[in-house]
């Protein structure tokens, strides 16, 4: 479970993330990092109606946190990360949603 500390939680910050930050993307989800200048990494997802109904939207939600807190900490700090899901994305492996989100955080940071 990520701490409040580790989640974005305004909508200025999901705007600015989006709109400034690197985008990448994988046949599930799209991705975006944007660097600050604390030491806070966070957190933001976004799961619109098009991936299910409410228990589903939810329960890609929780994956979805679960797989950022496997990757707290190998991420330097000042990130802001906010992960859209797809219409795809209820039906992925867990191991598969991890790899592919890593990777491509991996490549917003190094980016």
């Amino acid at each position: 479970m990520l701490a409040r500390a580790n989640r974005i939680v305004r909508a200025d910050d999901y705007r600015t993330t989006v709109r400034r930050g690197r985008k990448s993307g994988t046949a599930h989800s799209v991705v975006y990092v944007r660097r600050r200048d604390d030491d806070m990494i966070r957190f933001g997802f976004i799961v619109a109606k098009t991936v299910g109904n409410a228990v589903v939207r939810n329960t890609v939600r929780r994956r979805l946190k679960g797989v950022c807190h496997e990757l707290l900490p190998t991420l330097p700090p000042g990130l802001d990360v906010v992960i859209r899901a797809l219409p795809g994305s209820p039906d992925v492996a867990w191991s598969t949603l991890l790899t592919d989100i890593s990777e491509v955080v991996d490549r917003g940071v190094k980016a």
